[in-house]
């Protein structure tokens, strides 16, 4: 068993947000997050430059922007459960227990997430220590994004079968899961600042190598659809009219 970790979270996590990091600390933090914040970017323009296409008329060169849309983001998820698997090993052996708030179900857009969302908040007050709810918060956000990941590519890969009579369905799906996607990066980089305030500065290197390890993982396998490479060259024909 690990030695517990000494340090005393602060009283909220609103003032630890706004609480400076160590430089070390500030290092590592940007350091982590630096990866996620260009997947995130190349994956929401490409998806919305897909989305002004498409509300523009010019649908072939929506399905072109989308068809490598499943491929970026991958590139966001992989790293994001990377981040939120090496905070959870860190925690479980060292005891690691920062602050955190519950999900807001209003932070979400599809209505999976918020009863994901609604059922940790309800859950976290059940149970006893910050750090079981620290390790229940993490698992929860690692279930979600995976699912949001699963249904993004799934969604994809429908459009791209045409086998559809309402097309626009699938495009809000699409747009929801980006929306709560996007929710989940931003309760990660909180969590990751909680985290670190809370970490002992001599854990700090130890942290590290388990984020490395984390990201060298081997991944899960591909959900990028098979039909993706085909969105572009697809018919229009069920597109008529919408």
């Amino acid at each position: 068993m690990g030695l517990r970790s000494s340090a005393k979270p602060g009283p909220s996590v609103s003032l630890d947000w706004r609480t400076p990091l160590s430089s070390e600390k500030d290092r590592a933090y940007f350091s982590a997050l630096h990866g996620l914040e260009t997947s995130y970017g190349m994956f929401s323009v490409s998806l919305d430059e897909a989305f002004g296409m498409r509300r523009g008329g010019r649908l072939l060169k929506a399905y072109q922007l989308l068809a490598v849309a499943p491929a970026l983001c991958e590139k966001l998820v992989s790293p994001l459960l990377s981040l939120l698997r090496a905070m959870t090993q860190h925690a479980r052996h060292f005891g690691t227990s920062p602050n955190l708030a519950a999900m807001d179900p209003e932070n979400f857009h599809n209505s999976k997430s918020q009863r994901v969302a609604r059922f940790n908040s309800i859950f976290s007050h059940v149970l006893l220590t910050r750090r079981s709810q620290f390790l229940y918060k993490l698992s929860t956000l690692s279930e979600l994004i995976e699912d949001l990941r699963i249904n993004f590519c799934d969604t994809v890969e429908e459009l791209g079968d045409g086998s559809f009579c309402k097309p626009a369905r699938y495009w809000e799906s699409l747009d929801a899961s980006h929306y709560d996607l996007n929710t989940c990066l931003r309760e990660s980089e909180v969590l990751l600042k909680c985290f670190l305030l809370a970490l002992p500065e001599k854990q700090l290197a130890e942290f590290q190598v388990t984020l490395l390890q984390a990201g060298q993982a081997v991944p899960s396998p591909s959900r990028v659809p098979s039909h993706s490479r085909n969105l572009a060259h697809r018919r229009l024909a069920p597109l008529k009219g919408q």
